[in-house]
C-alpha cells in the first residue's frame, strides 16, 4: 500500500517528490535524496514505510491510516514528545528524528524514526525463538523489564509533567471507556453484537478500585503488536507506537502485556498469539518479577488485569464498529470482535477468582 492510497497523493513518484522537497530532509541521517518508500507490515491503525536515501541509509516513515480519527494530530504530537524525552533513558525505543505536525507534505502528520534491527513477534516465532524454550522465557522477562524501566522514568525530570492528568487517573478509566463502549450502540449493527458483560464488568471495576500507586509514564498499549524483539538474542529491541502514552499507574502496562498470556484454566476460544508457547513463564512469575524490579505493590493486580481486559476490549470493539461502518477491513473487524469476546470472558473469570 502506498501513501497515495491513504492520503490522496498521486503516485509513488509524487510521494518521493514531496519528501525530497520537505525542508526537514537535510536534518535526517544519511545523504542524498529519498530514492524509495517501501511498505512495512505493522499495526492495523497506522502505516509504516522504509524510507531509503541515496547513500543507503534506511529510516522509518510513519503515517496515520486512511481514515483519520479525531485527535490524530494530537496523538502524533504526544508520541513525538515521549520519544524525545526517552532519548536519555534506558527504555528500549526507536530514536525519533522528526515529528511533523504540518500536514502540507502528506495531508496528515507524520514522523521519521530509527529503523530497528528486530522483528515484531506474531504467529510462528523465527529462528532460536521458535526452537529454544529458554529464549522464549528470557524474552518474556525482557519484555516485562522494558515495562519496569518505563515505570522508573521520572516524568517531571524528563519534561513530561504535563503529559496527562495523573490525579484520579485510575478512577477515570472505567467511566471513560464505558462511555466509549456505550457510544458504539448508536449503530444498530453493532448493538446486535454487543457483549452482555460490558456493564457488569464496569460495575465491578468501580466497586473494587484500589488506591492508585505512584504516578509514572504509561505506554497505554504495551503488547506483542507494539514491541520488537532482537534477531540475535532473546532481547527486547524496542517498544514502539507511543500514541496512547500518558501519566497514570504503570501497573496497567504490565496487566496489558499479560492479556496476551495464555495459561491452563483460561477461558476457551483464544489461542496464544505466538507459537510455540511452551517455555513461557506464568503470569504469576512475571508479576513477581515486575514487583521485584519496581518495588510496586502488586496486591491488587487482579483488578488491573480486569481493567486491562475491559479497556483493550473497548478499543477492539471500536475497530469492529469502524469495520461495520465500512471504515476498516471487515476481516480485521471480525477478528478484533472475537478477541474482545475472549477478553470479556477473561475479565469475568478474574472477577470471580
Amino acid at each position: 500500500m502506498s501513501t497515495r492510497e491513504t492520503h490522496g497523493t498521486d503516485d509513488t513518484a509524487a510521494d518521493l517528490d514531496r519528501l525530497n522537497s520537505w525542508s526537514g530532509l537535510t536534518d535526517l541521517p544519511g545523504d542524498g535524496p529519498v530514492t524509495a518508500l517501501e511498505p512495512l507490515t505493522g499495526g492495523a491503525q497506522n502505516l509504516l514505510f522504509v524510507l531509503r536515501r541515496a547513500d543507503g541509509a534506511e529510516l522509518v516513515l510513519r503515517l496515520p491510516g486512511r481514515h483519520l480519527k479525531a485527535g490524530a494530530s494530537d496523538a502524533f504530537r504526544r508520541e513525538g514528545r515521549v520519544l524525545g524525552a526517552l532519548a536519555s533513558t534506558d527504555v528500549p525505543h526507536p530514536r525519533l528524528y522528526a515529528s511533523v505536525q504540518d500536514e502540507a507534505v502528506f495531508g496528515a502528520p507524520f514522523s521519521v524514526l530509527e529503523k530497528i534491527d528486530g522483528f515484531m513477534p506474531r504467529g510462528q516465532l523465527p529462528g532460536r525463538y521458535g526452537e529454544d524454550p529458554e529464549w522464549r522465557r528470557e524474552v518474556s522477562f525482557a519484555l516485562v523489564e522494558g515495562a519496569a524501566r518505563l515505570a522508573a522514568v521520572d516524568p517531571d525530570a524528563h519534561g513530561l509533567a504535563d503529559l496527562g492528568r495523573p490525579e484520579g487517573w485510575l478512577e477515570r478509566q472505567t467511566p471513560k471507556y464505558l462511555k466509549v463502549l456505550h457510544g458504539y450502540r448508536a449503530d444498530p449493527a453493532y448493538a446486535e453484537s454487543e457483549n452482555p458483560h460490558v456493564d457488569a464488568v464496569a460495575d465491578w471495576l468501580v466497586a473494587h478500585a484500589p488506591k492508585q500507586g505512584a504516578t509514572g509514564i504509561v505506554h497505554g498499549d504495551l503488547q506483542f503488536a507494539n514491541v520488537m524483539f532482537a534477531h540475535d538474542a532473546p532481547r527486547l529491541a524496542a517498544i514502539v507506537d507511543w500514541e496512547m502514552a500518558s501519566l497514570g499507574d504503570p501497573l496497567l502496562d504490565l496487566a496489558w502485556i499479560l492479556t496476551a498470556w495464555r495459561e491452563p484454566g483460561d477461558p476457551p476460544g483464544s489461542a496464544p498469539q505466538l507459537q510455540p508457547w511452551d517455555g513461557m513463564p506464568s503470569r504469576a512469575e512475571l508479576v513477581a518479577y515486575y514487583a521485584e524490579r519496581t518495588g510496586r505493590d502488586v496486591s491488587a493486580f487482579r483488578w488491573y488485569q480486569v481493567l486491562a481486559c475491559f479497556r483493550l476490549a473497548a478499543l477492539l470493539e471500536g475497530s469492529h464498529a469502524r469495520a461495520l461502518a465500512g471504515k476498516m477491513n471487515p476481516k480485521l473487524g471480525v477478528a478484533f470482535h472475537a478477541y474482545a469476546g475472549w477478553l470479556w470472558a477473561k475479565a469475568r473469570q478474574e472477577m470471580a477468582a
